[in-house]
């Protein structure tokens, strides 16, 4: 006869060993003092102009200090407890995530709805310069916001794109910045040296961005783990100091400017009588320009992700999947991990071509300092802290990462606590930094760590990532 739920759950309480409270509370005293001890040199004094005779002066921010340090200390005792507490209940009670039978599981409700997300974000993407004409209440003013979602767009291709190299391959690649600058330059040289449109040079973009996808991938067919993180690294800067240095190739660091704009099967976005406006009966208005930009990256971005989901059912993206998985296993099937490893960076670079091609036609200019290191390392932040495989996963990693700073600008309140100085971009890289840690901690497999198989034998069911070694079936 089993034991009445409740004189099972008290003895199940006191089983449970409690936690630590002074080792908890000494920890988190650690933790506020080394973040005293960062704060102090790069915090703790701001310089402004207004001293005698227009010289800096140093202006004390030793609250803002003692809110960071007490945030830090509070938030290490909070996940302290939290992780205790999982662990306890983990040791009475193994989560069935962990067992074999989570493979048979039918899908939860966070599963249901994963499946879900990604015609909810297409709805979403669709109406969404409607939604800021509506929300400004008209269409110039809605200019920042439709702005914003291109920005977003760009990013969520490009994580989509390197999602082929490090999600599905398994190839971690911090150059991926190298092929974004190929595919911008490429444009900007071919438009403005051959009078070549858009479109004429957006294929070649990706083609061109490929092949030297391909230049990287052979010297590194050997290397895997951090020894290809080191080369990819160090392909990235030796583009963009070959675009610096090659000023009478790429116009060295000033770049190349006067891009020719994008045109709408041949209809320019001018004043003219053959402009866009004068042949569709439309009032001329600059946005028109802006809205088109914005429909034509989301369709960029949509073809990327169409290609991925219909290459992850095709052979080669199975066999992506079982090199990512286990590369020895990967060679003892007969598959052709050369070939392999060389499609992966090839289609991931072509889409790179593509975004870095959309990049030069929207900005009209481009220099190398636009593709540095920290832009392939939010590229991969997006990666990794979506998913890594997961395509929904990824786009909402990169509306939050990109996105997120840019709101939080309008968040007046934010001024109110910290002080009428704060600017909450100033601490951008804080924030990203901050993000990637909580991720890490609570989220180590990403924000959706779990997806249908790409092949199924009867029945499709989702795969745990507890069973799996990237978290992910």
């Amino acid at each position: 006869m089993s034991a009445p739920a409740p004189a099972l759950a008290a003895s199940t309480a006191a089983a449970r060993p409690a936690p630590d409270i002074a080792a908890i509370v000494k920890d988190a005293a650690l933790f506020a003092l080394v973040t005293f001890g960062l704060c102090v040199p790069i915090v703790s004094y701001r310089t402004d102009l207004g001293g005698e005779g227009g010289a800096l002066g140093l202006t004390p921010r030793w609250g803002l200090v003692a809110i960071l340090c007490g945030l830090v200390f509070i938030g290490r005792i909070a996940q302290r407890v939290v992780l205790a507490n999982r662990d306890a209940r983990r040791a009475l009670a193994p989560s069935p995530r962990q067992a074999t039978e989570a493979v048979h599981a039918t899908p939860n409700a966070g599963q249901r709805i994963s499946g879900l997300a990604l015609p909810a974000f297409l709805g979403v993407a669709l109406a969404f310069p409607l939604l800021a004409v509506l929300g400004t209440g008209g269409l110039s003013e809605s200019r920042y916001w439709i702005d914003l979602g291109i920005l977003i767009l760009t990013y969520v291709m490009l994580g989509w794109g390197l999602n082929i190299v490090v999600g599905l391959a398994g190839l971690l690649d911090l150059g991926y910045v190298a092929f974004y600058a190929v595919g911008a330059y490429t444009y900007a040289l071919l438009s403005t040296t051959f009078a070549l449109s858009f479109w004429i040079c957006l294929p070649l973009a990706g083609l061109f961005a490929a092949c030297w996808g391909m230049i990287l991938g052979f010297p590194v067919l050997r290397l895997r783990g951090d020894y290809l993180a080191i080369v990819t690294l160090a392909f990235g800067e030796i583009i963009r100091l070959v675009l610096i240095n090659w000023s009478d190739f790429s116009g060295g660091a000033a770049g190349i400017s006067s891009i020719p704009r994008v045109t709408f099967f041949g209809l320019t976005f001018t004043s003219d009588d053959e402009g866009f406006a004068a042949k569709l009966g439309l009032a001329f208005d600059p946005m028109h320009r802006v809205v088109f930009l914005y429909y034509l990256i989301l369709v960029l971005a949509l073809i990327t992700n169409l290609v991925t989901l219909r290459m992850r059912r095709l052979p080669l993206g199975r066999a992506w999947e079982a090199l990512r998985e286990d590369e020895i296993a990967c060679r003892s099937l007969g598959i052709n991990t050369t070939n392999t490893k060389l499609t992966a960076f090839a289609l991931g670079a072509m889409f790179g071509g593509f975004a870095g091609s959309f990049f030069a036609v929207r900005q009209g200019f481009v220099s190398p300092e636009s593709f540095n290191f920290l832009e392939s390392a939010i590229i991969l932040a997006i990666v990794v802290l979506g998913g890594m495989g997961s395509q929904i996963g990824v786009a909402i990693a990169a509306v939050a990462m990109v996105g997120g700073p840019e709101m939080l600008r309008n968040l007046g309140f934010l001024k109110a606590v910290f002080g009428e100085g704060f600017d909450p971009s100033e601490y951008r890289l804080l924030l990203f930094g901050l993000a990637m840690v909580l991720m890490m901690i609570w989220r180590p497999r990403g924000l959706i760590s779990e997806r249908s198989p790409s092949i199924v034998l009867k029945e499709r069911k989702a795969i745990s990532g507890s069973l799996v070694k990237e978290g992910h079936g």
